[in-house]
């Protein structure tokens, strides 16, 4: 999806929910959330994302951990792992959010989306791939800064 997702995470995301925020591209948390990949404890698998997401934003070793031992994480042990953007007071957590949509929604759209892609693509391939994906990419955002549709 071109488009930043957002997730404003109030409460438990366990399990699925968990994979879910995790595929987004930013996650706020209010102090009351808190997060855990729970499959173990029924002896299943992680599933929806979270072998692939979870690793990524966390490490093996720490992604391996989390998810053989289904630790559960309160939003500020989260937040200091990597795995949320912000926490805030359970209060403001909708104004936060609504300001960060209207940040992104007053953003150049089609550089996020390119941005999105290339961060993506970034993650599996070399630099020297990386390096000619964003060149490629730099002709496209600076044609359509010319043209005024960026």
């Amino acid at each position: 999806m071109p488009k930043p997702v957002i997730c404003k995470l109030n409460g438990v995301a366990a399990g699925a929910g968990c994979s879910l925020a995790l595929a987004c591209d930013v996650i706020i948390a209010s102090d009351q959330a808190s997060m855990i990949e729970i499959f173990i404890n029924i002896a299943l698998v992680l599933d929806s994302g979270s072998s692939y997401f979870l690793p990524r934003a966390v490490g093996y070793h720490r992604a391996f951990e989390l998810a053989t031992k289904a630790t559960k994480l309160s939003a500020a042990e989260a937040k200091d792992m990597g795995l949320l953007n912000k926490v805030v007071p359970a209060a403001e957590l909708d104004a936060v959010v609504a300001a960060e949509a209207a940040f992104y929604a007053g953003a150049p759209t089609k550089a996020i989306a390119l941005m999105k892609k290339m961060l993506t693509k970034g993650m599996t391939e070399s630099l020297d791939a990386a390096l000619e994906y964003e060149a490629y990419c730099q002709e496209i955002a600076g044609t359509l800064r010319i043209t005024g549709k960026g």
